[in-house]
């Protein structure tokens, strides 16, 4: 009979968790597990081949197998009433409450749907009947009262309060033990409930009316005005205050917090401390900054300094567009950078707090890519809280059957070994319990955590909508429901705590402070001098600086050169990085002149030497997708990941700034996102993200047109990130030619960002120079090249890194006569080589070749100089490789300072590919053949 049970579901298949779950407490606390079992594991770990502490628990599975299949599981008559079978039941039963309780938890304010029946928790499907229920029972290491052993009935209520209640916990998935059973200490002796005092009922019931009252206050005062009400998610403000206060008592100085549309006034007022007077301000459209073109009210960010138990604690909320969930790795990248700047204890000072809504926390890509990331080293936060707002609706998506493919809107996170605590919105004091417990796993295992808030949406999307359009049988529910507000105030006047008319009368306070553009509970410190604070103003000119000083003394260049070319003493590089390194040595001391991949580095190194940071990412940037960076050197003979790799840029000096270099995950939009946040808490370190391919930007558009065009002149944020997106047409196809250099000159305007395509190595190291050595931050998109990165001509000499600067047109290199000169082709990138030795080849001297290298802003004096040195040239030739539709021709052509440039005989040509949906071919003979007509064409052999 025995073996025949170790055949059944007891012990195989999906139970393993089971086992490895027992196997686990037994090595903790042989005590804590059933007698039979704590037998067992004694005896299996005596045998031959026992399966060590640290090591996968596979085996101890296996083992039971065999043993069970052979009859060799031979159990002691310890357990109560010797019934083995029904002791390992017992076990299975509250195994399975703490995998699979949450799914028959009481969480839908609404009670819409009845809970599901679910098998694993039924006694009867491990063999437990009505018989058993008044036997006691070894409940290992779930405590029911005082001792070892419970009624099985006891057992069950204890698990149904614990874990079937207000609050559903998703943790069994985790790989940790020590995680695991850290949550089930600090859930299971209360039984998933917590006991709070008078005072602080009364707290919970002041934020909760806040958050109604101000709700309610804007939409009378404000009717038919878009705000995206959090009526019916109050719990949300209640959540936010015991987090900020939680926190603040565990050491956090600062909270970064990033939310979209619902519930961001409110939380702007009731957590951050907003005036309402500011706030009502922009509800009747009275400009309080100006910020150019500015946003609406719920984009907008702020930041103030609030009290906590444990002390100040400066509140940042993320200014953020309307695209769902992208303001997240943004957080993310702007918290890295502060914990950076503080060092070692970073990580707990400074707390990311993300607020997703429940439809968008699924649905949107980024959020996976962060996820992605979250551990990893060079975008681990530490851990982010994230606070769902779980309103159990999708915009206006009818029908429950097409919000999501998996049970909850947070199973996504299950991917980042993230505990999940859902709770029911209308039990302030569950709400606040699982916050608490949040914010104590993050700061003792600096690993992500989820706050799932089952309320409701009282209103519409916006205040404009008519929810009871598509969704009738919700709203009515809805309208039937008292708020979560008058919930809990009645629950506190029938337990005593509150007298019958106080609630009534904190409202009637709150409107009255409202009525006076004031709050009734103020928690900004107005006069907190905080730490660590980054100063934007030295870089805040309203005025476009052109250029800057980046000459650098050759004797200085030299040394850092060299110290590029060292690797400490038994360092065995691949040799082909064997000979760049050498070559590189050779170019530090005049013997070769300077290609491209050593100007970069030069300009980083020069940089760090002044005391900038440097922040390198991308998909390959430690060597360069095109091997040219080589800014990590890996060891050939290397044993391990930790002493195997050397990057040189860390290595010039002693006082040197800090550098970053981090291959990123396989992701554009979170992680470009990520870095734009960085660079936007962080202007003394230049901050480098690297495409592997130019055009692989496009999977991070929403980051360009939403943020890096337009955050400053919507929300004055400044920001100094460098985009290297290769490009050039070398016959590689449609996907790996054009960074689609016309997407980017179309978004510029109002001195927003710069777009630069630096020809030769003197170049790339001047741009990047002036980048950090300019009292000014603007984002800078640079064509960097694929070919040239090799191209000898685009090399140059250390005289013209230690005298030059960046030139923003260069002009005619050969000594052609200007009077002969009928035609002027303008050009940029790589194309300007295959022009030039074609020039050269046909002795085409009527012909003169102007490198346009800063297309924006558009260095109009410097053109309009280049052209007058060739008052009889009456053709002037915009020459791209891109079709005609694409790249800096209709941008370039439509330009006024074009035309004030030209002289009134001249008249502007173009040459480019043919128009195209495509940016390149894919045949190479193809490209050849268009490659060379264009060539032709611009030199006037053909027609065009």
């Amino acid at each position: 009979m025995m073996k025949e049970k170790f055949g059944n579901s007891y012990l195989f298949g999906g139970n393993a968790p089971f086992v490895e779950e027992l196997y686990e407490a037994w090595l903790e606390n042989a005590a804590s597990v059933p007698e039979s079992w704590n037998q067992y594991f004694a005896d299996l770990a005596r045998q031959p081949g026992a399966v060590a502490r640290d090591v996968a628990h596979a085996p101890v599975i296996a083992a039971f197998e065999a043993l069970g299949k052979n009859g060799g599981f031979r159990p002691t008559a310890a357990a109560a009433g010797g019934d083995v079978q029904k002791s390992m039941a017992v076990e299975q039963l509250i195994n399975a409450y703490r995998f699979n309780g949450h799914q028959r938890a009481d969480l839908d304010p609404l009670k819409r749907d009845l809970r599901p029946q679910i098998a694993d928790l039924d006694p009867k499907t491990y063999g437990l009947t009505d018989a058993d229920m008044s036997r006691s029972f070894d409940t290992g290491d779930f405590k029911v009262g005082s001792g070892q052993t419970a009624p099985l009935n006891q057992i069950i209520d204890a698990l149904k309060q614990t874990y079937c209640h207000h609050v559903g916990v998703e943790y069994m998935y985790m790989t940790s033990y020590e995680e695991k059973k850290w949550l089930q200490a600090r859930i299971e002796p209360n039984r998933g409930q917590a006991a709070y005092s008078a005072e602080e009922k009364k707290r919970f019931l002041e934020r909760l009316t806040a958050a109604e009252t101000l709700e309610r206050y804007l939409h009378t005062r404000y009717v038919g005005q878009k705000r995206f009400s959090l009526e019916g998610g109050e719990a949300l403000i209640l959540s936010m205050d015991e987090l900020i206060r939680v926190s603040g008592n565990m050491g956090a100085k600062e909270i970064v917090i990033g939310m979209a549309h619902r519930g961001r006034l409110n939380v702007l007022v009731n957590t951050l401390g907003k005036p309402p007077s500011v706030l009502f301000a922009e509800f009747e459209g009275k400009k309080k900054v100006d910020l150019g073109s500015g946003d609406v009210k719920y984009h907008m960010g702020y930041s103030s300094d609030v009290g906590t138990p444990g002390g100040p604690v400066h509140l940042t909320l993320a200014f953020n567009p309307s695209h769902l969930e992208i303001v997240n790795p943004v957080v993310e990248g702007s918290v890295f950078a502060r914990q950076f700047r503080i060092g070692e204890n970073g990580k707990n000072e400074i707390i990311p707090v993300l607020i997703h809504g429940d439809a968008a926390v699924i649905g949107q890509g980024c959020n996976q890519e962060m996820l992605n990331f979250a551990q990893t080293r060079g975008y681990g936060t530490g851990g982010t809280i994230h606070i769902v707002v779980n309103n159990q609706i999708g915009f206006t998506t009818s029908d429950p059957r097409d919000y999501r493919s998996g049970f909850y809107c947070t199973d996504i996170f299950k991917m980042s070994d993230s505990p999940i605590f859902h709770v029911n919105g209308d039990d302030a004091e569950a709400v606040a319990m699982v916050t608490r417990l949040a914010v104590e796993y993050r700061q003792t295992f600096k690993k992500d955590v989820v706050i799932d808030i089952f309320c409701f949406r009282k209103l519409g999307h916006n205040e404009q909508d008519e929810p009871m359009v598509t969704q009738p049988l919700m709203y009515k529910k809805v309208a039937a429901h008292p708020g979560s507000r008058k919930v809990y105030a009645d629950q506190l006047i029938a337990a005593g705590v509150v007298a019958p008319d106080a609630p009534d009368g904190i409202i009637k306070s709150f409107r009255e402070h409202l009525d006076r553009g004031e709050l009734l509970s103020n928690p900004v410190i107005s006069d907190y001098k905080r730490k660590n604070a980054q100063d934007w103003r030295p870089f805040s000119s309203k005025q476009y600086i052109e250029t800057a000083n980046t000459k650098v003394p050759a004797k200085e260049l030299k040394r850092l050169g060299l110290k590029l070319a060292e690797l400490p003493e038994g360092f065995v590089p691949h040799s082909r990085v064997k000979k760049i390194i050498d070559d590189r040595r050779a170019m530090a001391e005049g013997k070769l002149p300077v290609d491209w991949g050593m100007g970069e580095n030069l300009a980083y190194a020069t940089l760090l030497a002044e005391g900038y940071g440097i922040r390198i990412s991308g998909e390959d940037v430690g060597r360069g997708t095109f091997f040219h960076r080589h800014a990590t050197i890996h060891d050939q003979n290397r044993e391990s990941w930790d002493a195997g790799s050397y990057q040189p840029l860390a290595h010039l000096q002693a006082d040197q700034g800090s550098f970053q270099c981090y291959e990123s995950v396989l992701s554009e939009e979170s992680v470009l996102a990520f870095e734009y946040g960085y660079a936007t808490a962080e202007p003394n370190q230049l901050v480098v993200w690297e495409a592997q391919f130019g055009d692989f930007v496009n999977g991070a558009q929403v980051v360009v047109d939403q943020f890096i065009a337009s955050g400053e002149t919507k929300w004055g944020r400044g920001c100094g990130l460098v985009m290297l997106l290769p490009h050039g047409y070398e016959g590689q196809g449609p996907e790996h030619s054009s960074a689609r250099p016309e997407r980017f000159i179309q978004l510029c305007a109002e001195m927003n960002m710069e777009v630069c395509v630096p020809s030769n190595a003197s170049q790339i190291y001047h741009v990047l120079r002036r980048q950090m050595v300019r009292k000014q931050r603007k984002p800078l998109v640079i064509m960097s090249p694929k070919s040239l990165l090799r191209n000898k001509d685009a090399s140059c000499s250390m005289d013209e890194l230690s005298k030059g600067e960046f030139q923003r047109v260069i002009g005619e290199v050969d000594d052609l006569n200007p009077a002969k000169v009928t035609r002027v082709i303008l050009c940029s990138g790589k194309v300007y080589y295959d022009l030039l030795n074609a020039r050269r080849e046909q002795k085409a001297d009527h012909i003169a070749i102007v490198r346009i290298e800063q297309l924006y802003p558009f260095p109009e004096e410097s053109f309009k100089n280049e052209l007058a040195k060739f008052p009889k040239a009456t053709e002037i030739v915009w020459c791209q490789e891109e079709p005609r539709n694409q790249g800096f021709w209709y941008w370039f052509a439509s330009r006024q300072h074009l035309a004030r440039s030209m002289g009134p005989k001249q008249h502007l040509l173009l040459v480019s590919r043919p128009a195209a949906a495509s940016p390149a071919v894919g045949y190479l003979a193809k490209h050849n053949e268009q490659h060379k007509t264009l060539i032709e064409s611009a030199l006037g052999k053909i027609e065009y």
